[in-house]
């Protein structure tokens, strides 16, 4: 009797004591989980990231505006006026001394259903570009920045990057990992559990290639690295112009042969104002492995630094900066929240989902600042449809929250996107803009992503800023030929259901999103 009351009383204590073993293994493994997602949100940029370059004063003929517009008529014919990648093929063509591009996606996948639009081969004509300068200047030193996505994370090498490589250029793939998280749900996990055995995503691959149809097949550990949802989204070219000056060039556009149909925008500068932004791309590659010399150009052409502000330049200076990452949200907010009620707010953009940005509209639309949008539907990607998510919810918000004072139009896609990060804020005698890669989001402009913008702040009266207040208007007031329409009414796309709204609340703010 004693000795079963014994083991009782010690399987008692044994069933307690693995209870409590088990509920601590499981509050120190959300105590990790919680540590990781929070030390990956928060940590230290890397060099070269988050840049603010300095106030450059420069000759209106420095800047260079750049549009490229897609539509289609009354029978729905495709109408391209595309000019982007033309400039970024003579800057490579005016190159003697370097060149460093950074472009996101540079490969030659399309829409698995095809494209309403007509196609340009842009990744093969700026691989065949750059391969044929090379060259044509053996002593020219090419350094090409670019994301993973392109070898699908490592589960389908780029045949383009190959070429690259073979004749004597240096590729850089970007080392994503040394960059924050923003979907720190599941990224936290991946760091503790599948990074681990998935390396570099090489290897047999198994499952469908997510960016196109087609045999080719990937492996599960590119899929894992896919679902950290980051990205080096830059877009950009630098190199020297043949006489001894800096140009470049900051777009909104890909060497993408599925987004060549796209809406996009540029800004060709040319001076010192590049440096900073040159600086940052070498630091990239940096800390993405590459250990090369690029050597420094030798850059004879120089320009005032505007330390002084506006009122030391003139009121009909042209002033330009370059802004990365995190820079691009302060400047954008601080300008919107200086915006008084006798200036204006133009945005075309392909996402708006940044809350920050949400609630300075809203406060400026308060103030009496006059405020338009012009928004991608969100319906069309690569072939796939889309939800609308994030713009239909958020221009439905803005409008209501502002009683209608915010005004918003859609642009007609289709098939395409209205690819276009641009911000403009003008009154009577100044204009500022923003334009380059970044999105309106909190992964693009809340240190997440990599992002590369140009400010310009110019004289209204001036020649550049008249072509990007017509640029907008046209689009606005379809003042086009005869059967052309560039935008619809809000009504067409607008979507005020609950649902729609805390789904990309949510996604937003957890970072489970690719906006």
């Amino acid at each position: 009797m004693l000795e079963a009351s014994i083991t009782s009383g010690a399987s008692a204590l044994d069933k307690r004591w693995r209870r409590r073993t088990g509920r601590l293994v499981i509050v120190a493994l959300l105590g990790v989980w919680l540590v990781t997602a929070y030390y990956h949100t928060h940590k230290t940029l890397q060099p070269g990231t988050r840049l603010e370059g300095p106030w450059y004063t420069v000759p209106l003929d420095n800047t260079i505006f750049i549009a490229d517009i897609s539509t289609a008529d009354a029978y729905g014919r495709p109408i391209l006026s595309h000019a982007i990648f033309d400039e970024v093929l003579r800057t490579i063509g005016s190159a003697r001394e370097f060149l460093v591009l950074d472009y996101f996606l540079f490969n030659d996948s399309q829409p698995s259903g095809g494209s309403e639009m007509p196609l340009r081969p842009l990744s093969s004509l700026l691989r065949d570009a750059l391969i044929a300068r090379k060259r044509a200047e053996p002593k020219l030193r090419v350094l090409f920045i670019t994301d993973p996505i392109n070898d699908v994370y490592g589960g389908a090498p780029s045949p383009d990057l190959a070429q690259l490589r073979a004749a004597g250029i240096e590729v850089v793939v970007t080392d994503l990992d040394k960059l924050r998280d923003s979907n720190y749900l599941y990224s936290s996990i991946w760091r503790l559990t599948i990074k681990w055995w998935s390396g570099d995503g090489t290897g047999k691959g198994w499952l469908p290639n997510p960016f196109e149809s087609g045999p080719s097949d990937v492996t599960a550990r590119s899929w894992a690295r896919l679902a950290n949802f980051k990205a080096n989204h830059r877009k950009v070219i630098i190199g020297d112009d043949g006489s001894g000056g800096l140009t470049g060039i900051v777009s909104s556009a890909n060497p993408h042969d599925g987004s060549s149909a796209h809406s996009n925008v540029a800004m060709k500068l040319n001076g010192p104002a590049l440096q900073p932004l040159l600086a940052s791309e070498m630091a990239v590659a940096r800390f993405s492995g590459w250990t090369g010399v690029l050597g420094a150009p030798s850059i004879t052409a120089k320009l005032p630094f505007d330390g002084g502000g506006i009122e030391a330049s003139g009121a009909r200076a042209t002033r330009v900066r370059v802004l990365t990452e995190g820079a691009i949200h302060d400047a954008v907010i601080d300008r919107i929240g200086a915006a008084t009620r006798e200036e204006s707010i133009d945005i075309a953009m392909f996402y708006l989902s940044d809350r920050d940005v949400v609630e300075a509209l809203l406060n400026a639309s308060r103030r009496g600042v006059q405020i338009r949008l012009i928004l991608d539907p969100n319906k069309d990607a690569f072939g796939h449809e889309k939800s609308g998510v994030p713009n239909r919810p958020v221009a439905s918000e803005l409008v209501s929250a502002s009683d209608g004072a915010i005004r918003v139009r859609w642009y007609r896609t289709h098939g395409e996107q209205f690819h276009t990060k641009l911000v403009t804020i003008y009154g009577r005698d100044r204009l500022w803009l923003t334009l380059g890669s970044a999105n309106l989001t909190r992964r693009n402009i809340e240190d997440y992503n990599l992002e590369a913008n140009v400010v310009v702040e110019m004289w209204r009266g001036s020649n550049m800023a008249a072509q990007v207040l017509q640029y907008f208007d046209t689009m606005w007031t379809n003042r086009a030929p005869l059967g052309i329409e560039y935008t619809a009414d809000f009504g067409v796309y607008a979507d005020p259901t609950q649902v729609r709204y805390w789904q990309y609340r949510i996604m937003e703010t957890t970072g489970l999103s690719t906006f």
